[in-house]
């Protein structure tokens, strides 16, 4: 996981020469080029709520044509068939990688089959766009990077605010024009309420049309308790990554993007905590879950909630700036970010200039021009980049769930260190306790100690580095596991 002494697009350009890769890479890398006239022939791997958005962009373009889809629900596949009618459908997904005729694929499966699918497909010789986030557990992200570079094949993960030319402004006010000053620090958000997903007292039946094995995949055969089949395997950690990798994942991006500017590739610390709070359901991943990270420069903490401030309350909980987004404190004011717009905020109050963008609706047109050119350079989340921008999310799942009992004491290690990003969190999150008659000391809270972080090992290290490294490559169930050697 050693970082690149080349920028991003120095290193990609640099691997894919052809002429430096024609002795060292073996012959599925050497697949001829897509002529920059043809149509891309295109397949669709998970043809759920964002598969169908994937359909949807792919399908309007003219140099595109869809001509397979696969997914294990039989209803989904007979949708996506009545919307492209010439289209073949697969229950399988191996299916479409055994088709020559298909040049490049997008996966929006659930999150635990990300990897496996995008390697499949590159072994294959398929360009991919995969769903974020890119991985379940870190080890596997590393793998697909790895496959992107034998098979020389793009590899573009669906962190569309990377495409919103906006970014590119805020960058340049923030750090050339240095619009409000030197940098401070910097918080991250997401803010939204979302519903209990229920607990059974006995197993949920799988709906029928639905084949579970293909479902599965490298996921473990485990009972479901939730009420409803799909969509909330997102807080169960066999099948998801939890609000973190949901949501957090795009907040996370806009901030490494644009205060970090991509060059701190993983942190070298994390310390966090949170609970599943005020639900009694099915779900795992927490619903409120607060980090700091150890960027080596800017303080970066990240707070998020899916509860209610109160019964009552449509609120979220306390906190500065936009509910899904990240707030920059400066020197000179405040900037807030989010997607498709930011403003920057003077000392005073003042708003002093705003931002306004497409929310990245180009981002699968990025990806069929970086495909239609053989350039990764092109790329606007490129898969070494993304993967390690997902290091993050997992990074805080993963303190998360090596935490122990939360005690203020093991918190209070880092007050005055992070510009008081850290203890303003806390505080927002106590508050938003105490308005469900609860504290961070009594309700089952957790906080993790001290993970360092070793990015030439890629191992932890610190108070539960043994339980977090175990979490860095998961358990593949048989016939599905994500190779060792790509």
């Amino acid at each position: 996981m050693t970082q690149t002494k080349l920028n991003r697009r120095q290193f990609t350009k640099l691997t894919f020469a052809a002429g430096a890769l024609a002795s060292a890479l073996p012959a599925p890398a050497l697949l001829a080029e897509t002529n920059v006239n043809e149509k891309i022939h295109m397949g669709g791997i998970g043809i759920g709520w964002r598969g169908g958005d994937h359909l949807n962009a792919f399908n309007g373009m003219d140099d595109v044509r869809l001509t397979a889809f696969a997914d294990p629900d039989e209803a989904r596949l007979l949708a996506a068939k009545a919307r492209v009618k010439e289209a073949a459908t697969y229950r399988d997904m191996r299916k479409i990688f055994d088709d020559p005729s298909i040049d490049a694929v997008y996966v929006a499966t659930c999150n635990h089959w990300h990897c496996l699918a995008s390697i499949w497909a590159m072994q294959a010789g398929k360009h991919v766009y995969v769903e974020k986030p890119l991985s379940h557990s870190q080890w596997e992200g590393d793998q697909v990077v790895k496959a992107a570079r034998k098979y020389n094949r793009i590899c573009q993960v669906g962190t569309q605010q990377r495409s919103d030319p906006m970014q590119a402004e805020i960058k340049k006010f923030l750090h050339e024009e240095k619009g409000l000053g030197e940098i401070l620090s910097c918080a991250v958000n997401r803010y939204g309420i979302r519903r209990s997903i229920g607990k059974r007292e006995t197993p949920l039946p799988i709906p029928e049309g639905i084949d579970y094995d293909l479902w599965l995949g490298p996921a473990q055969d485990e009972p479901l308790y939730r009420a409803q089949f799909h969509y909330d395997w997102h807080w169960d950690w066999n099948t998801g990554s939890g609000e973190m990798g949901n949501w957090g994942v795009h907040v996370l991006d806009d901030a490494i993007n644009n205060v970090l500017l991509d060059r701190v590739a993983y942190p070298k610390a994390v310390l966090g905590g949170g609970a599943r709070l005020t639900y009694d359901d099915a779900g795992e991943t927490p619903n409120v879950h607060f980090v700091w990270f150890d960027t080596g420069s800017i303080p970066m903490v990240i707070g998020l909630s899916n509860i209610p401030m109160g019964p009552r309350s449509k609120s979220a909980g306390t906190h500065t700036g936009p509910g899904s987004g990240y707030c920059v404190y400066c020197e000179g004011g405040m900037f807030w970010g989010q997607r498709g717009s930011g403003k920057a905020i003077d000392a005073n109050g003042k708003v002093i200039r705003e931002f306004k963008g497409n929310m990245g609706g180009g981002h699968q047109r990025n990806f069929i021009d970086a495909v239609k050119a053989h350039d990764p350079s092109i790329q606007n989340a490129e898969v070494e980049l993304a993967n390690q921008v997902t290091a993050w999310c997992n990074f805080a799942n993963i303190a998360f769930r090596v935490g122990k009992p939360y005690q203020q004491k093991n918190a209070e290690v880092l007050f005055g260190k992070t510009a008081g990003r850290w203890e303003e969190l806390l505080a927002n999150t106590s508050e938003l306790l105490a308005a469900n008659d609860l504290s961070l000391e009594n309700s089952g809270v957790v906080l993790s100690g001290m993970l360092n972080y070793d990015e030439k090992t890629g191992r932890f290290s610190g108070e539960g580095s043994d339980e977090a490294n175990a979490l860095l490559k998961r358990e593949y169930r048989k016939g599905y596991a994500v190779p060792e050697t790509v």
